[in-house]
Formats: structure tokens, C-alpha cells, sequence
């Protein structure tokens, strides 16, 4: 941004790669010039309803002074410093608080950069524990179709082989094992029969599978899927039974998201392996953590290596822990179970959507709406559209969805709610 405010925006095109979009033909870029709350404010006057959170991280909303204050204050101490020998009080602290807030038997944490490296990070600590125990078959993994688990290659090839890039990267990408995605819905009656497919798929493989990953209870960025926690509850019975780790990614499901605070508290179970990252920092800056139990950290820790093989070099960063301990606190202090709450209700507002030919499904659970249409959207003309409308909303496929800051009033999501009926019912999409 130039000294008078403004952006450049025909540079931006030229220059600038943005995420899921072409240096030939690149999806439109808005100027933003600065949020407030849970506003996002456009170089051309527009003040839009932010529906996304920042893709689901600015759960507080934008610049909260809590957060803000926080980070100010670690910035005037110390900014960053080394992880590698030096420890210091930010990330002790939310380490505390992680452990404290987390399923128990989670009790040690690496500290990493962002969500996919927490998932690079999950799938090294599983294959390194059985190497340390001489297993050295065990070094698949094992995962369920319509996953998504970041971008990065080892997190990429355990995202779903068809909606992900699997095949673009065939034959450099580790190879795993997949199985169906979870069918019985939230809220619904599990069949046996998709759980005795499971254990036979276990049974099937075990000999070769480290662990076990997936997103609990919503599978997010690789279809939405909401499914019943009896599926979980099964995963970790079978992970028992079989000797495989369980890796829960987190990054999307926690902090509250789903109506718990950590999603596998809807099944009642604890993973070997844990993934945040996200809403971590309430989205003002990057940071993930890693979290596992001693069974996983002290195995490890006795294989040859003696050492997990990673080290990001802004590992613990001070000013991330910071702010991630001043957003914890102010998750509990706004009591975040009835802010969930209130929203579940308010995006009842949806449920209009369902009078549509052209929509197929919408779901609704915590703070997440979903609704899913017929046919995939074209991502450009539908922002154009809810631009015109007031709101910010980037769908995928065939899926129109919002995960609103926690802040967000019951206005808004009506709002919110209201420009996806309209994009849908005047074929903006």
C-alpha cells in the first residue's frame, strides 16, 4: 500500500499470486483498506459483512483492543527469538493454557507456523513413533475421502484423492490408504454397516498404518460434511484395537466452532494426536500447535533420532504466543458456548434457502451454515453479486457457506443469510 492509502491494483494483478487463482485469467482481488469488528472495508467505499472470519481464524472478530493490546505489549519486549535452546514466558504460557484446555493425556505440545505444517508435523511424529519401536511397515496412513488437511505435500496427500491434487502430483506424493467418507449424518442413526466397513479396512491394513487422520465431526474445506460422532467414537475403539495412532485435525473444529470447544468432545474421545491452528491467534497472526500425549513423545523420543526431526525457524514466536494466550482468555471471557449458541439460532435464517429448486441440502451445526446447490458456482460472479449486497462470502463448488466471527449480530447473519437466498433465487452464481 502506497503512503496515500490507495492500492495498486494493476500491479497486484500482474504480480501478485493470490491463493487458487491464475496468473493468465486471476480471479478478482478487492482492496481492502482496514476491518473493524466484523466489517471489512473496501478501497471503493464498500463495507462489507464479513461471513468467512478471515477463513475461519478471526473468530473475535477484527482488531479487538484486547488483542491488539497484547500484541503491542509483546512487540516492545521482544518480537521473535530463536526456539532452538531458548525458551520463554509467552509460550510457556500457552502451552499451559493448551494443556489445560484440551482433552487430557495431551500434554506435549510443538509449537509450529501454520495449520498445514501442524499437520507435516502430526504425520512425523506417528511414522517416527513406530520407527522408534522398529515398526518400520507401519508407515502409511490412513484416512477418509472428502478430508482436507492443507496444502502442503505430506498434509496434501492425505486431503481427498478426487477434489484435491492428487492427480497432478501422482507419483511424487506419498501414497495412503483411503476409505469412505463418513455417511451417517450429525444427528442422525448410524448404520453397522458403515461401521463394520471401517473395521474391515482396518483389519485389512493395520500391519502397514501408522495412524489414522481426520477432521472430527465436520469435515470442512473438502466438502463440508457434518457426520455423526458414532463414527469417531468407533475410529478410536479401532485405533485401540489395531494398534494405529488417531490424529485429530483440529485447525478448522476448534476453539468452539462445531458448539464444543475442541469438536472429538462431541464423541467423547481423545486423539493421539492433536492439530490446531486457526482461530489460535483470534486470525491476527500465523501460529499452529501440535499437541500429543507421552505415549506418542516419549516413544519417539527413545528411537534412534532420539529427536522429532522438525524445527520451524519461528517456532514458538513471541508475539503469536502472546496474542494466542490474550485470544484463550478472551474466548472464555465472552463466553463462547452461549456466543455459539445464539448464532446456531440466528443462522436458522438459512433454512430459507431450502424453497429453492436449485439447492440440494443446507446444514447447519455450531457456527457453520451450509448451503449446497446444485451446480458449482462461478466463484468471480457470485462475489460480484454479494459485494452489491453488503456481504463477504467465498463459496467453493457447489457449496455457499459462512463461518461468521463470533461477534457477528443477529443482524448480520440475517443479512448474511439473505444475500445467499437472493444469489441463488436470481442465478448470481
Amino acid at each position: 500500500m502506497t503512503k496515500n492509502n490507495t492500492i495498486d491494483k494493476s500491479f497486484d494483478k500482474k504480480h501478485i499470486w493470490h491463493p487458487y487463482t491464475s496468473m493468465l485469467n486471476p480471479l478478482p482481488s478487492y482492496g481492502v483498506t482496514h476491518t473493524d469488528k466484523n466489517k471489512i472495508h473496501l478501497d471503493t467505499g464498500e463495507i462489507l459483512i464479513d461471513g468467512m472470519a478471515s477463513w475461519w481464524s478471526a473468530i473475535h472478530g477484527y482488531n479487538h483492543p484486547t488483542l491488539i493490546s497484547a500484541i503491542h505489549q509483546q512487540s516492545n519486549i521482544m518480537s521473535h527469538v530463536m526456539f532452538g535452546g531458548i525458551t520463554h514466558a509467552p509460550a510457556v504460557e500457552l502451552c499451559k493454557k493448551l494443556i489445560t484446555i484440551t482433552p487430557e493425556t495431551l500434554d506435549r505440545v510443538f509449537l509450529a507456523d501454520s495449520g498445514s505444517v501442524s499437520v507435516e508435523v502430526s504425520i512425523k511424529m506417528a511414522l517416527q513413533y513406530w520407527i522408534s519401536k522398529n515398526e518400520h511397515g507401519k508407515n502409511k496412513l490412513m484416512t477418509a475421502n472428502k478430508g482436507y488437511h492443507g496444502d502442503t505435500f505430506a498434509a496434501m496427500s492425505v486431503c481427498d484423492p478426487i477434489n484435491s491434487m492428487h492427480s497432478m502430483y501422482r507419483g511424487f506424493l506419498p501414497e495412503h490408504i483411503f476409505v469412505d467418507a463418513p455417511k451417517a449424518k450429525f444427528g442422525d442413526t448410524i448404520d453397522q454397516d458403515e461401521l463394520e466397513t471401517l473395521e474391515s479396512a482396518f483389519a485389512a491394513h493395520h500391519q502397514q498404518v501408522a495412524a489414522f487422520i481426520i477432521e472430527p465431526i465436520v469435515q470442512n474445506a473438502g466438502g463440508m460434511n457434518f457426520y455423526n460422532p458414532a463414527y469417531l467414537s468407533k475410529l478410536r475403539q479401532l485405533c485401540d484395537k489395531y494398534d494405529v495412532l488417531l490424529i485429530l485435525d483440529e485447525i478448522a473444529t476448534g476453539f468452539g466452532r462445531t458448539g464444543k470447544l475442541f469438536a472429538c468432545e462431541h464423541a467423547n474421545i481423545v486423539p493421539d494426536i492433536m492439530c490446531i491452528g486457526k482461530a489460535l491467534t483470534g486470525g491476527t497472526m500465523t501460529l499452529s500447535a501440535t499437541l500429543t500425549n507421552e505415549k506418542v513423545a516419549i516413544g519417539l523420543s527413545e528411537g534412534e533420532a532420539g529427536v522429532l526431526m522438525h524445527g520451524p525457524t519461528f517456532m514458538g514466536n513471541p508475539l503469536a504466543c502472546a496474542v494466542a494466550c490474550a485470544s484463550i482468555d478472551l474466548l472464555f471471557e465472552n463466553d463462547w458456548q452461549a456466543q455459539i449458541k445464539r448464532i446456531n439460532t440466528a443462522m436458522g435464517a438459512l433454512k430459507r434457502c431450502e424453497s429453492l429448486n436449485a439447492v440440494n441440502n443446507v446444514r447447519i451445526l455450531g457456527a457453520i451454515g451450509v448451503v449446497e446447490i446444485n451446480a458449482a458456482v462461478d466463484v468471480a460472479k457470485i462475489q460480484r453479486f454479494f459485494i452489491t449486497k453488503g456481504v463477504w462470502i467465498r463459496p467453493f463448488g457447489r457449496l455457499i457457506y459462512i463461518m461468521p466471527p463470533y461477534v457477528t449480530s443477529n443482524d448480520d447473519i440475517e443479512l448474511l443469510a439473505d444475500a445467499i437466498y437472493q444469489a441463488i433465487d436470481q442465478q448470481a452464481y
